[in-house]
C-alpha cells in the first residue's frame, strides 16, 4: 500500500536527486558583501516569481470561486436574479471540480457591494449552502448552523426565507428570516435539488425553479424577475485559472471588497505583486510573463498538493487497509472533533492550514457542516480513490473491479463517479454522457449482496450495466458517494474494496 504525503519532509530522494537548480539560487556571487548586479537581476526575479506563486496557492479558494464565476457569467448572464440550472444534469461540457451528475446543481454569484443585504426565499427539501467567496460557510445567527440551508439548515428541509447580510452590517435586520452573515461583500450561493427517476427530471427542475433571490432593500415591483437558464450541455470553463488571468480576476475582486477580502498580511501578500485595491494594475511584458509562468507553476503545484493521500503528515485514509481517503473524516481523526475548523484554521495552534486547503480548492469546492455531517441519514459522505490496490495511479487504458459490500449505507442513493486527474473535471468519454453509475442507474447486484463494478475502456461481456468507461490516455481519480449516510457509513464498519487491476 502507498500513503503519499505532502511535505517537505516528505520528499523523496529520488525526487530530491537534482537540486543543482536551488544550489545555484543559493550560491549566487556577492561582491564586498554586496550583490553583483546581474546577481541583483536574478534573484529579484526569482523573489517575484515565488511572491506570485506563494499568493497563487494562498489565494487558492479565491481562484476556485472567481474561475466559476466568470465562466458562468460569461456564459449564462450576470445578476442577482440569473441562477443557472442543469436541467439536464451536469455533464463533462461544464468543466468545472468534481461535479455530481446525479443531483441537479443550481450556482450563482451575487456582490452585495452592488445589492445591499440578498435574500433567498427557498423551496423545501433542498441541500444548498450560502458561502462568501472564499468558500467559509457562512454563519448563522444563534451560532448553531454555518452555511448549509435545506435539509442540513435551520429549516431542515421545509424551506423558508433566507437573508445574507455583508460584513459589518449596522442596518436592522427583519423578523421572518434565517439570517446569515458574511464575510465577504461576494457570495455564492449553491443549490442542489433531488430527483426520483433519471427519465423525468421534469418535477425536480420545476421544484428549483421556485427559489427566489433579490435585495432584501428592493420594493418587489422593482425586483428583476428571476430568470434560470439550462446550463447542461453548454461549453463552459468554470475552472480555476491557471494563468495571468486568474491574477486579474483576483484584482477585480479585491478593488469590490477592499479590507474584507483579507487580513492585512493576506493584502500584503497580494500586493507583493501589485495587487492593491483601487490602484492600477498595468504590469509590464516582463512582471507579466512572470506572473503568467508562476500560475501556470503554482496550480501544477496545487495538482501534486490534490493528488496525495494526505498532507502536513496527516493521512487522509479512510481504513488504514484501503486506498479511499477523504481530508475530514478519517482513520486519523474519527468522530465529529476534527482539528481543523471549516475555514482551514488549526483549532489548537490558531494557524490557517494552508497546504491542506490547498488540497481540497484544488480538486473541490462548498464544504459546510451538513456535507460533513457525522449523524445519520444527514448530509452526505464522500470516499476519494486516487490509486488502485496496489497504489498505482489510475489511467484510462487499464481496466478496474471495485466490489461494494452488501447493504451499501445509503439512505438516499449512491454513485461512483469519475473525474480527470488533469483538472478534477468530470471525465469525458465517447460511451457515456455522464462519468457516473449509481443505484438509480440499478447495477446488477451479485447473489450474496454486493456488487461489482466495472472501470476501464471496454466492458467486460455481460456486464454492460455495471460498466464505467475510462478514456484511454488519460489518468483520472474515482469519488464514491452516499447520499444520506447511515450509520454504518459514519462509523466506518462498511469499509468498500479497493479498484484492482483486471
Amino acid at each position: 500500500m502507498s500513503i503519499v504525503m505532502c511535505s517537505a519532509a516528505a520528499v523523496s530522494g529520488a525526487a530530491m536527486a537534482d537540486m543543482s537548480g536551488l544550489r545555484a539560487q543559493a550560491n549566487v556571487p556577492f561582491k564586498e558583501g554586496r550583490p553583483t548586479a546581474r546577481t541583483a537581476a536574478e534573484l529579484r526575479q526569482e523573489l517575484a516569481f515565488q511572491q506570485a506563486t506563494q499568493a497563487y496557492l494562498w489565494a487558492m479558494p479565491l481562484i476556485n470561486t472567481l474561475g466559476m464565476k466568470y465562466g458562468s457569467e460569461a456564459t449564462f448572464g450576470v445578476g442577482y436574479n440569473v441562477l443557472p440550472i442543469w436541467k439536464q444534469r451536469l455533464d463533462p461540457k461544464t468543466l468545472v471540480t468534481t461535479p455530481n451528475s446525479d443531483v441537479l446543481y443550481a450556482m450563482s454569484y451575487v456582490d452585495m457591494g452592488e445589492t445591499g443585504p440578498i435574500a433567498l426565499d427557498a423551496p423545501s427539501d433542498l441541500q444548498g449552502i450560502l458561502l462568501d467567496f472564499w468558500q467559509r460557510p457562512i454563519p448563522v445567527d444563534g451560532g448553531k448552523y454555518f452555511g448549509d440551508i435545506g435539509l442540513p439548515g435551520p429549516d431542515q428541509g421545509k424551506g423558508g426565507k433566507f437573508l445574507v447580510l455583508p460584513p459589518d452590517y449596522k442596518g436592522e435586520v427583519p423578523d421572518g428570516y434565517y439570517v446569515y452573515r458574511s464575510g465577504t461583500k461576494n457570495i455564492f450561493i449553491f443549490l442542489r435539488g433531488f430527483y426520483d427517476d433519471p427519465n423525468n427530471l421534469t418535477p425536480a427542475v420545476e421544484h428549483l425553479e421556485k427559489t427566489k433571490i433579490y435585495p432584501l432593500n428592493l420594493p418587489e415591483a422593482e425586483r428583476k424577475p428571476m430568470t434560470f437558464p439550462d446550463a447542461s450541455g453548454v461549453p463552459v470553463n468554470m475552472l480555476p485559472r491557471s494563468n495571468f488571468s486568474a491574477f486579474e480576476q483576483l484584482k477585480g475582486l479585491l478593488d469590490r471588497e477592499g479590507a474584507d477580502l483579507a487580513s492585512a498580511d493576506g493584502l500584503g501578500l497580494l500586493a507583493n505583486i501589485g495587487l492593491v485595491a483601487g490602484k492600477p494594475f498595468n504590469p509590464g511584458s516582463e512582471t507579466r510573463a512572470i506572473l503568467e509562468a508562476a500560475a501556470r507553476t503554482a496550480y501544477k503545484m496545487s495538482r501534486v498538493v490534490g493528488l496525495s493521500n494526505g498532507v502536513d503528515n496527516t493521512s487522509y485514509l479512510v481504513w488504514p487497509d484501503r486506498q479511499w481517503v477523504n481530508p475530514i473524516n478519517n482513520a486519523a481523526y474519527p468522530g465529529p472533533e476534527k482539528p481543523l475548523s471549516l475555514d482551514f484554521r488549526d483549532k489548537a495552534h490558531g494557524y490557517t492550514a494552508i497546504a491542506p486547503r490547498v488540497w481540497f480548492f484544488t480538486d473541490y469546492y462548498s464544504i459546510s457542516p451538513g456535507m460533513v455531517s457525522q449523524i445519520p441519514g444527514r448530509g452526505a459522505a464522500y470516499e476519494i480513490a486516487f490509486n488502485d490496490a496496489k497504489g498505482a495511479p489510475f489511467s484510462g487504458d487499464n481496466s478496474y473491479k471495485l466490489t461494494l459490500p452488501a447493504n451499501i449505507p445509503a439512505k438516499l442513493f449512491w454513485s461512483l463517479t469519475l473525474y480527470d486527474a488533469a483538472n478534477a473535471s468530470g471525465l469525458a468519454t465517447k460511451a457515456r454522457r455522464f462519468p457516473s453509475l449509481g443505484s438509480r442507474d440499478k447495477p446488477v447486484p451479485n447473489p450474496d449482496g454486493t456488487t461489482d463494478l466495472y472501470v476501464g475502456p471496454t466492458a467486460p461481456k455481460g456486464k454492460e450495466a455495471n460498466w464505467l468507461p475510462t478514456a484511454p490516455g488519460k489518468g483520472f481519480f474515482a469519488i464514491l458517494r452516499l447520499y444520506g449516510p447511515e450509520e454504518p457509513a459514519i462509523n466506518f464498519s462498511w469499509k468498500p474494496g479497493d479498484f484492482e487491476r483486471q
